[in-house]
């Protein structure tokens, strides 16, 4: 048998790289191959149509064992579990505390509760905790940065009370007063101070950390995945530069940092990031000389993202979520939070919740992806994109260095400049279509309503009076907002109708008209489509008696010499002349008076806005 496999193997030769790239070049037929195949990633790097064994040769990623440093690799050496986490938030101790023990029974290991800072006291969190036991569950608490320093105090009174084995208490307080100045611009530098009495505070539990990076608020924001890497990782160096400045071991500094990080819906590269954050922290926190290589582990807490989920086709959300909490969960972290898919227009509901827990536990438990250690490690592709993101990330993380630190870039903006230009193209790129959204800006639900739903608005946990800001902040808003306010504007003003005018050759009269349902679709317009007219006069007789606003004649680049002319004289100005596509013959359209086209160039929204303007609404 041995021998026949041996034959079997030795009757294929390997090609080589230049025999798959003369092979690629010929199917392209004279096309150049850079522009077809190499994609230009947002990044900063290009990624090859293909890779091989070869391209590994000169990196040392592949080289690295799980649990060991660098820690590219994860901090386990056996296993891939994480925490699967559900924030709360506290209104009311008692009732929190039955919401975490109920959750508790469905498969959450790891709670977050977020409160105000005049709720803390001991008495609030013994009614919080009650029942909850601490040295098994993972135990996360958020609230005004002001008041850490005593919910910390009254922590460590609690487990001790409880008698928890320090070793086994796990979790955290998200102590991080620059995210406040880097998304507020508000100046809370004042508050830094604490960071080494919380250090102290909670020096005996090992496992409990207290000083977070809350990148994720940057991937919400629209930052690319290479700027979230560089600046986290700028974030996460200020604080370790602060707390040994202040005296504060180095081991015992690094263990008390813990990162929030988002996870946008580029698959691959998101579960590569993570092991390039692993592989780039652990190199900076060796440089303050740590006694133990164990310090240089960087715990994750990862959040699917905001930035891409939608109030129209919210359930598509799930995807998006589901192929996230994939990417982190693939990429060996901590913990994970799956945000329901529901948050953009409501307080979650039980069964959005009970949807968003049931993600993670279906990868648990039903995937298996907790029993294997970095399965993505030897992918030529994912080793190339780890180390072309910490390169990149490196580049970012240098250039906030020589500005003297993360903590100087927030003050003079650049920080906010370059996460702001960044959602400002993004918009842009959306609005062109040159990013998709499902069910926004492509492939909407013709016939959904808002039924009332509105984005929420933003709150925060500290309440306070506006005032001038000292520093810049992060103007964000989610992807998809700038067409929902369009199609809710449409939706509370007047629906139009648009008509699609078929006519010509079928095959491209049915592909110009369902572009134009879509496109049209997308602020929320009501759109006919049709089989075919024999004529243009039959087709625009048919458009008014359906009491069309917008008339879309769809057909082919040839055929509109022939027809767009006689439809729009016919048409006479009662009801929107629309062309479907970029003819060659657009110009002499233009001149005989027809000005609306619809092609993949447009930018949709404001084309879409454009027409609500002409019609009045």
């Amino acid at each position: 048998m041995s021998n026949s496999k041996e034959k079997l193997f030795t009757e294929f030769t390997s090609p080589t790289t230049q025999e798959w790239l003369d092979k690629i070049q010929v199917d392209l037929k004279g096309a150049d191959f850079n522009k077809r195949l190499v994609w230009r990633t947002n990044e900063g790097f290009n990624v090859q149509p293909f890779y091989r064994r070869e391209d590994l040769a000169e990196l040392k990623t592949p080289d690295a064992l799980p649990g060991e440093f660098p820690f590219v690799r994860g901090n386990k050496k056996d296993d891939n579990t994480w925490y699967i986490r559900q924030d709360i938030v506290v209104e009311d101790a008692k009732v929190a505390n039955a919401k975490a023990l109920d959750i508790l029974n469905k498969g959450i290991d790891s709670l977050g509760f977020r409160f105000k800072g005049g709720q803390v006291s001991a008495a609030f969190i013994e009614e919080l905790l009650e029942g909850i036991l601490c040295d098994v569950v993972e135990v996360n608490f958020h609230t005004c940065q002001r008041h850490a320093v005593e919910l910390a105090e009254i922590l460590v009174d609690y487990f001790g009370k409880k008698g928890y084995d320090k070793e086994k208490v796990v979790g955290s307080i998200d102590f991080d007063p620059m995210e406040k100045m880097v998304m507020k611009g508000k100046d809370v530098t004042p508050v830094l101070a604490d960071a080494p009495k919380l250090v102290e505070t909670l020096k005996d539990y090992p496992n409990f950390r207290c000083i977070n990076v809350n990148s994720v608020s940057l991937n919400n924001a629209g930052a690319y995945i290479v700027q979230e890497l560089g600046y986290a990782l700028a974030w996460g160096n200020e604080y370790m530069q602060q707390l040994t400045d202040a005296g504060i071991d180095a081991d015992l500094a690094a263990k008390s940092i813990k990162f929030n990080m988002g996870i946008s819906e580029n698959y691959f590269m998101e579960l590569a990031k993570f092991r390039a954050a692993r592989l780039l922290w652990a190199q900076i926190v060796k440089q303050y000389e740590p006694k133990c290589d164990c310090a240089c582990k960087m715990v994750v807490n990862a959040v699917t993202s905001t930035y891409n989920q939608t109030l129209f086709d919210s359930y598509v959300n799930l995807l998006r979520s589901q192929t996230e909490a994939m990417s982190a969960a693939l990429a060996g972290i901590h913990s994970m939070v799956v945000v329901p898919f529901d948050v953009t227009y409501e307080v979650p509901t039980d069964f959005s919740e009970r949807i968003a827990r049931n993600q993670q536990l279906l990868l648990k438990e039903e995937c298996h992806f907790n029993k294997v250690v970095d399965p993505g490690a030897g992918s030529y592709y994912i080793e190339h994109l780890t180390n072309s993101l910490a390169a990149e990330g490196w580049k970012i993380f240098l250039r906030v260095e020589e500005e003297g630190g993360f903590l100087e870039a927030i003050k003079k903006g650049t920080v906010q400049d370059d996460i702001n230009a960044t959602n400002t193209k993004r918009h842009g790129d959306a609005a062109k279509r040159k990013e998709f959204l499902l069910g926004t800006n492509q492939f909407p639900n013709f016939t959904e309503k808002s039924d009332g739903k509105r984005a929420m608005a933003c709150c925060c946990g500290c309440a306070g009076k506006e005032e001038e800001l000292p520093f810049k902040k992060i103007e964000s808003s989610r992807l998809a907002a700038d067409f929902e306010d369009l199609r809710i504007h449409t939706e509370e003003t007047r629906v139009p109708t648009a008509f699609m005018l078929t006519i010509g050759n079928l095959a491209m009269r049915q592909a110009r008209a369902q572009f134009s349902c879509n496109f049209l679709a997308c602020a929320g317009y009501k759109v006919i489509d049709n089989l075919g007219f024999k004529t243009v006069e039959e087709g625009v007789d048919a458009a008014l008696e359906a009491k069309a606003d917008i008339v879309v004649i769809c057909s082919s680049d040839d055929e509109y010499a022939e027809y767009a002319i006689p439809a729009f004289k016919y048409l006479d100005g009662r009801a929107m002349f629309v062309v479907a596509g970029a003819p060659a013959c657009m110009e002499d359209l233009k001149a005989a008076g027809i000005e609306n086209f619809v092609h993949v160039r447009c930018n949709v929204l404001e084309t879409l806005k454009d027409y609500n303007k002409k019609l009045g609404i």
